[in-house]
């Protein structure tokens, strides 16, 4: 079996394939000072609770935006499973060129999600990542990565908005705003923070139509795409999973026959 790990800056996901089948998937904090047996201790619980192996694992893939963790994270693989993981990043074969000034900076996690949303829909498309931060990254027709937008994430404005107005209380957004126009200071605040992030999305998904000069395909994902997504139309699909499928599909291409 194949894990998966993406390592990002708030949450890291893991998911464990069985061919192209995903077996489970987990998502867990992302803790920068957890220790290389600590991630021992929680991986194994989690396969536990399931009543997984950690045996049957017979090869690791790592993408991971977050620096000072991946060296704990492939140390965690040596020691708990006997195994190097593949880490996406510079060298590794994706199949997908990236037109960008320097190829290095584009974060990992943002190609991988543009190698498996071309992989699925083999057509131009914009990848929507609702992460810590939020990124718009395009993919023409012909499978390039051509760039793409970065955004402060919603859980970020929403802390800046806490932080900044003190007299106004923290609140949930996960849930869907019943009017525009709110009666109560929560029930504006939901407004506000939800209406006001998918009007940011679909303004930025037209400027990117406008320039391309077509009409685009687009593809949401992240933990709160499914929430935004609901209120935006230019989003036509929404794939919790796309990011474990694009690690699947990139460690398939890097495999040692």
């Amino acid at each position: 079996m194949l894990l998966a790990m993406d390592i990002g800056n708030t949450n890291t996901v893991l998911g464990l394939f069985d061919g192209d089948r995903l077996v489970q998937d987990w998502r867990i904090r992302t803790e920068i000072n957890a220790t290389t047996d600590e991630y021992g201790i929680l991986i194994r619980s989690l396969f536990s609770g399931f009543d997984l192996p950690t045996t049957q694992v017979s090869e690791i893939i790592i993408s991971c935006v977050v620096p000072p963790v991946l060296n704990t994270a492939e140390n965690f693989c040596t020691k708990y499973f006997g195994l190097e993981p593949l880490v996406v990043g510079p060298g590794i074969k994706t199949g997908m060129p990236i037109l960008y000034d320097n190829p290095k900076e584009v974060g990992a996690d943002r190609i991988v999600n543009a190698v498996a949303a071309f992989e699925l829909y083999h057509d131009a498309l914009v990848v929507v990542d609702f992460g810590t931060a939020t990124t718009f990254d395009y993919v023409s027709e012909r499978g390039e990565y051509l760039g793409g937008v970065i955004c402060p994430g919603i859980m970020i404005s929403c802390e800046a908005l806490f932080q900044k107005a003190s007299k106004l209380p923290r609140v949930e957004i996960f849930a869907h705003p019943r009017l525009i126009l709110a009666k109560n200071t929560i029930g504006s605040m939901n407004a506000g923070i939800v209406f006001g992030y998918a009007g940011l999305v679909e303004g930025i998904i037209q400027r990117v139509k406008a320039e391309m000069q077509r009409d685009l395909k687009v593809v949401a994902t992240g933990g709160l795409a499914r929430l935004i997504a609901a209120e935006c139309p230019t989003i036509q699909l929404v794939d919790d999973y796309l990011t474990l499928k694009g690690l699947r599909i990139i460690h398939l291409r890097n495999r040692k026959m």
